[in-house]
Parts: C-alpha cells; sequence; structure tokens
C-alpha cells in the first residue's frame, strides 16, 4: 500500500461537449486533392485553417487590404532569399505594385551584383577560407565598392539607389533578374543597410569606410521615410534576416514616431527557418505591442515565399 495519499475525483463537476468552446473543427481541416486535375489556388484553399495555415491567410488578408488602400507593404530582406534563387519571385511582386519599399542588408545586394553582372554567386566558403581566398572576388569588389565612392563624392544618393543604376547604365547581361534594378525601375524604394565588417567587399583595398557609411546612412533616412507611413494599415515583411534588419527597423520607427508620425495600427510577420530573438522582438513583438499584429512563421524561405506569393497574387490579380 502507498505512504502517499491520492486526492478523490468523486466530486468532479463534468460539462456537455455541446456547452464547451472548441477551437478546431472538421469544417477547418485539410482537404485532399486530385493533384493532376488541382489548380493553385484548389492547393491553396485546401490548407488546414487553422494556426499558420490560418494565420498565413490573415497576413494575405492584411497586405491585400493594405495595397489596396495605398499603405505601405516594406519588405525587408536577408542575403539567404537570394542564395535560394527566390529572386524572380521578389522581383514580380514588385512589378506588381505590391511591394512599396524593398530593404536589403548589403550581403544580399552582393549577390544580387554578382548575379546580374556575372551569373553566379554564393561562393564554397569552406574551400575558399582555408588558403585566403574567401571574399576577394576582384570584380564584385571593384564595382561595388568605386560605385559607392563616387556616389559619395558626386550625388546625394543611397547606397541601393546607386547600385540599382550602374547595373542599369551597364546593361547588366542578367538584369531581369536584379532586385535593385527592378525596384529602381518601377519607382520603388530599395535601400542596402550595411554593418562594416560584414561583408567580402569590406575586406578588399577598394574598399572605403567613409562611402560605405555614408550611403548606408542615407539608406536609412529612406527607410525610415517609408516606415514613417505605417499608420491605420501597413505591413512589415523581414524574411532571412537574423539581426541587422530587425535592429535598423526598429530604429527607423523609432525616428518616425519620436518625429510625431503616428506609425501605429499596422501589421509585422518574420519568415525564417528558426524562430531567433531578434526578429521576433523587434519585428514580430514590440512594434506591434497595444495595436497591430505580428506574425512568425517558421520554414525554408524556397517554400514559404512562393507560397506567400501565390496567395497575395490570388487576391490582387495584375491589372
Amino acid at each position: 500500500m502507498s505512504k502517499y495519499k491520492q486526492i478523490k475525483l468523486a466530486g468532479i463537476k463534468t460539462i456537455s461537449i455541446k456547452d464547451r468552446k472548441s477551437k478546431v473543427t472538421p469544417k477547418d481541416f485539410a482537404r485532399v486533392l486530385d493533384a493532376k486535375k488541382a489548380r493553385v489556388s484548389d492547393f491553396i484553399n485546401s490548407l488546414p485553417r487553422i494556426l499558420a495555415g490560418q494565420e498565413l491567410r490573415d497576413l494575405v488578408g492584411d497586405i491585400v487590404s493594405s495595397r489596396r488602400r495605398n499603405k505601405p507593404v516594406v519588405l525587408m530582406m536577408g542575403a539567404h532569399v537570394i542564395k535560394v534563387g527566390l529572386s524572380p519571385v521578389i522581383i514580380d511582386l514588385v512589378e506588381r505594385g505590391i511591394v512599396s519599399h524593398l530593404a536589403m542588408n548589403s550581403a544580399a545586394a552582393i549577390h544580387d551584383v554578382e548575379t546580374a553582372m556575372w551569373g553566379k554567386t554564393s561562393e564554397d566558403v569552406a574551400l575558399s577560407i582555408l588558403d585566403g581566398k574567401f571574399g576577394m572576388s576582384r570584380e564584385t569588389g571593384e564595382f561595388i565598392n568605386r560605385a559607392l565612392v563616387r556616389s559619395f563624392a558626386e550625388t546625394t544618393e543611397g547606397y541601393g539607389e546607386t547600385l540599382a543604376k550602374k547595373l542599369i547604365a551597364l546593361r547588366a547581361r542578367n538584369k531581369n533578374l536584379s532586385i535593385l534594378a527592378a525596384c529602381y525601375e518601377h519607382n520603388i524604394p530599395v535601400t542596402v543597410h550595411a554593418a562594416i565588417g560584414t561583408d567580402i567587399i569590406h575586406q578588399q583595398p577598394t574598399m572605403d569606410g567613409a562611402a560605405t557609411g555614408e550611403l548606408s546612412y542615407r539608406d536609412f533616412k529612406i527607410l525610415a521615410n517609408s516606415v514613417k507611413d505605417l499608420r491605420g494599415g501597413g505591413v512589415v515583411l523581414n524574411v532571412g534576416s537574423a539581426v541587422i534588419l530587425p535592429e535598423v527597423f526598429l530604429k527607423a520607427l523609432t525616428v518616425a514616431r519620436n518625429l510625431g508620425f503616428k506609425a501605429k495600427g499596422f501589421s509585422t510577420a518574420n519568415f525564417d527557418m528558426i524562430r531567433q530573438y531578434r526578429p521576433q522582438v523587434n519585428v514580430v513583438e514590440r512594434p506591434t505591442q497595444a495595436h497591430g499584429r505580428g506574425y512568425s512563421f517558421t520554414g525554408h524561405h524556397e517554400i514559404m515565399i512562393p507560397l506567400l506569393a501565390a496567395m497575395i497574387k490570388l487576391e490582387l490579380p495584375r491589372g
């Protein structure tokens, strides 16, 4: 016999399941598709309307509503978005007017330039770091660094605009795959946010810290100008930037609010392969606290972003 006393359950009061609030019913379940006959819309409608399945629909609704009311949709992205082949998807969203501002870290700008100019990017780091060749692509450094130095001396343009204009002027052979060029050609602000010392072009002799810093600073102010209009609607998406863009966005939002702009009542969403601290608090939670809504989606970009884009396009067809 146990020496420990057990509570008696005889007096428990039960309720009817008919009176209980339940969050899941069969109408929310996934639907089985005929894969040979199904259209994209059939697949999307077949997804469960539970947890992320419903939240993704809600985010799409926020984006669609924002664009219909001419509210900003700011897309922030890290380099991995380009490395996994999503440039055509992003460019399509730009061309359709779904994205109203595109911000990227400077690693993403490098991949964009290399793809547009030379049709290749994303070197084998494990191999090239063994003999000190990692990041020493001469053409990449000269293209970007010299463009920044010239713009620093001669114009008031920012980092993104400078690179976009140079790609267009040189008629880069893969310009159709450049997010930078697409944004400029469609009059969408494109900004590049550098952290000096993080990118391969910073270790080359053509690097100029003053030019890089100034042009990235100009782009910070351009981003803040877009963020100020996030009031009573609008969406900010962060795709694959774990530190730089969440930090930059939080500061841009602070600048806008400090200057008296009512940047409140918008939605944010973070897409990444794992949940990380800064995107969660600086994109999803803090900017939308007490107003708006924040979303977190975990999954591979090469699957999640085409799905998101397809869902948006079903609601906002071209023309």
